[in-house]
């Protein structure tokens, strides 16, 4: 069997918040998804026209009418809601270190960073709107040119 990762899904009762976070943020856009019964996005990274781009899929809940995703995924209490629950996080590869900290500033949004050693990774670890961790790795030269930069306008 070969396997690969398709796409991660996230249940929301926000799912404006999401888009801003994973659109508005990470660059992820918003396109096609099929007519399920119950609210929600798919996200895409790359050409919309190929569903396998969808990477991101937000599942939303109509507090007014749950029973079409209680049909089709189940049922799940707000309360298991909340984070990443066993899976520790989501992770994506991503470029522009500078740029994307500097949107995360402007929306004050916390983030943690790490450069992992010996494989030339920096991580940016944030928080989405429902608690689940997403680790952004950029190329660890991009830390190294934002390092000097930083010193160099000292």
């Amino acid at each position: 069997m070969a396997l690969t990762l398709n796409h991660i899904s996230i249940r929301t009762l926000d799912l404006a918040a999401c888009e801003r976070f994973y659109c508005g943020l990470l660059g992820l856009q918003v396109g096609p998804r099929p007519a399920f019964p119950f609210p929600g996005l798919w996200l895409y990274a790359g050409d919309m026209a190929v569903w396998a781009h969808a990477c991101v899929h937000i599942i939303g809940i109509d507090a007014n009418d749950p029973e079409g995703l209680k049909r089709y995924l189940g049922d799940k209490s707000v309360a298991e809601m909340k984070g990443t629950g066993t899976i520790d996080h989501v992770a994506f590869f991503a470029t522009d270190l500078p740029a994307t900290l500097a949107r995360l500033k402007a929306a004050d949004i916390a983030c943690r960073e790490r450069t992992v050693p010996g494989i030339g990774l920096h991580q940016v670890f944030v928080d989405d709107p429902n608690g689940v961790v997403v680790e952004l790795n950029f190329p660890a030269a991009e830390q190294a040119l934002r390092l000097a930069a930083e010193a160099a306008a000292r």
